[in-house]
């Protein structure tokens, strides 16, 4: 595990979080918000881990635009972003009230201070169900609930979600924390507390390199194993390299199960999902490298 520069990819991470809260409005346009995020950590000598995420009110997650997307931000806006060095990633999120709203506010607060209430307690050894509890404890104590089927993650290189989750409610395993890279992600919701997948979110990750027989496709496999390796990407990224001809081969390549395409994640009631994030190393001290 390269340490130096996973504490990289999270300073550039937190500089990004800062900025993308600096200049996020209403009504902008999401993939101008997304092309400017983009561009800032390549910009500060970073590369996106993964699409920036720009999920709205009942979207929990992997929500991204797409090469011509006119949808404008709105409503509680949840951003989430990546950042690598060969592969070692930093990744974090936050969530914004675009519409003066109490209740996006209160949501807000819930997850901020789940993530907080975590970060106080780890350390190597913990049971991962203790993280779970404090984070399902703080968020039913402002009246709502965790989402709990999504949780965080371990993060290896090139592998964004790697070995063991990390549960947003007390699931009563035994597994223990171990030395090495989490995401801790707490998601609070003012309904039932599942999400379902929704409609194809563009967002993509390579599952096989074995060749279609269509040339162009080819071609585009050999250049997103070259360009991402196996950490996502999305059409949008293609469009701006390749030219919207690729989106053709890019669903030759689905068909052909070299692709995993995700799903946007839905809450089940159709009901508001806020969501924060960091990154945190374990070891001997704890390192959060992507914090505010």
């Amino acid at each position: 595990m390269d340490t130096e520069k996973i504490i990289k990819a999270g300073k550039i991470a937190s500089q990004v979080k800062k900025f993308a809260k600096s200049f996020i409005k209403p009504k902008m346009h999401l993939l101008e918000i997304a092309e400017k995020i983009e561009a800032k950590i390549v910009e500060l000598g970073g590369k996106p881990a993964f699409p920036v995420n720009l999920s709205i009110n009942n979207i929990a997650a992997h929500y991204t635009p797409s090469h011509d997307d006119k949808t404008l931000a709105h409503g509680l806006l949840k951003v989430d972003l990546g950042v690598h060095f060969n592969g070692w990633i930093a990744d974090t999120a936050f969530s914004m009230d675009l519409e003066n709203s109490q209740e996006n506010k209160k949501l807000i607060q819930a997850s901020e201070e789940a993530l907080k209430s975590a970060e106080k307690i780890l350390k190597a050894g913990i049971h991962l169900n203790k993280i779970g509890g404090i984070i399902e404890k703080t968020i039913k104590s402002k009246g709502f609930s965790p989402i709990i089927n999504l949780s965080g993650h371990e993060i290896s290189q090139y592998e964004l979600h790697a070995g063991a989750s990390v549960p947003n409610i007390d699931d009563s395993r035994a597994s223990i924390l171990t030395p090495g890279l989490y995401a801790i992600e707490p998601f609070a919701t003012n309904g039932s507390g599942k999400v379902h997948d929704g409609k194809p979110s563009e967002i993509y990750m390579l599952q096989s390199s074995s060749h279609p027989r269509n040339p162009g496709a080819r071609e585009l496999l050999d250049f997103i194993v070259k360009e991402y390796n196996t950490l996502p990407f999305c059409s949008r990224w293609i469009v701006k390299k390749l030219g919207t001809k690729s989106l053709f081969d890019l669903k030759i390549l689905e068909s052909n199960g070299n692709l995993h395409h995700f799903a946007q994640l839905v809450e089940s009631e159709n009901a508001i999902v806020s969501q924060t994030e960091n990154t945190v190393l374990i070891g001997k001290e704890i390192i959060i490298t992507s914090e505010d």
